[in-house]
């Protein structure tokens, strides 16, 4: 085994003892470092809060301790559309959310009708950028990505771990845009996204390198689109750019966000 995703499901360990008791912490802690001493690489979910711990043990990519995805699919309630404008500010700080974004198909209509992800698909390819994991997935059907080559183009080429973070024009509970250069080139994503208000986000692009030229690829909301009504529908666009411009617009439905890359030439 070169790597384990841990799950505990269930509001006690062993049917008994709570997650966030000592008996929980105590196991966490050995789990680690048994991973650490066998060389396996660890993604925990249902975990305690990042602590620190993956400086001591890093082989600790991931963890979740957060109300992530899943919760969209029984949770009751699910998330808010604004839920995940306030996670970058808070749970983050802490380390690595294995939230688990991805969701092509963001209806059950045909299992939970009750149940849903609220979020739009240009949404969801934002999460990739704003919400930070050095280990991804994919957490949707193989067939939900083969009907949506558009997403997936972002999808293929989006990277999981950056070399320097910017934060742009956010406000927590309301939006939150972040910009992350990659490690392995002179490229830069950027992933904005909001709450069930829509809105346009406007960034300065002095993150990327001044009067340098950068091809640009968007992923964001349709026009008319919104998180309960159409969120299927995506706009991609490309252009051109120069390091250091000015007023830059991200076109945000309600619930929704963009992704857009940044390939310097």
């Amino acid at each position: 085994m070169k790597a384990v995703k841990t799950g505990y499901v269930g509001t006690r360990l062993n049917k008994k003892e709570w997650h966030h008791g000592q008996f929980g912490v105590n196991h966490y802690t050995k789990a680690m470092r048994k991973g650490h001493d066998s060389q396996v690489m660890m993604i925990v979910h249902e975990p305690i809060k990042q602590t620190g711990l993956r400086r001591t043990y890093p082989n600790l990519m991931s963890s979740e301790g957060v109300r992530g995805q899943e919760y969209n699919a029984w949770g009751k309630p699910g998330n808010t559309p604004a839920h995940t404008t306030i996670v970058p500010f808070t749970r983050s700080l802490a380390g690595p959310v294995d939230f688990t974004p991805g969701a092509m198909d963001v209806l059950f209509n045909q299992w939970r009708p009750d149940s849903r992800v609220p979020t739009t698909i240009a949404k969801q390819l934002a999460l990739y950028v704003v919400i930070y994991s050095p280990w991804q997935m994919l957490c949707d059907l193989p067939e939900n990505y083969e009907n949506r080559p558009d997403a997936m183009n972002f999808l293929t080429s989006v990277p999981t771990n950056w070399s320097k973070t910017v934060g742009l024009n956010s406000k927590i509970g309301e939006f939150a845009t972040i910009a992350r250069k990659d490690r392995n080139s002179q490229n830069w994503y950027v992933g904005s996204i909001t709450n069930e208000h829509g809105r346009v986000i406007t960034i300065d692009l002095d993150f990327l390198d001044k009067d340098a030229w950068y091809t640009v690829k968007g992923y964001q909301d349709a026009r008319g689109a919104s998180w309960n009504i159409n969120p299927h529908a995506l706009e991609t666009y490309e252009t051109r750019v120069k390091g250091g411009d000015e007023g830059f617009d991200l076109y945000l439905a309600p619930g929704g966000g963009a992704a857009v890359e940044f390939i310097k030439e």
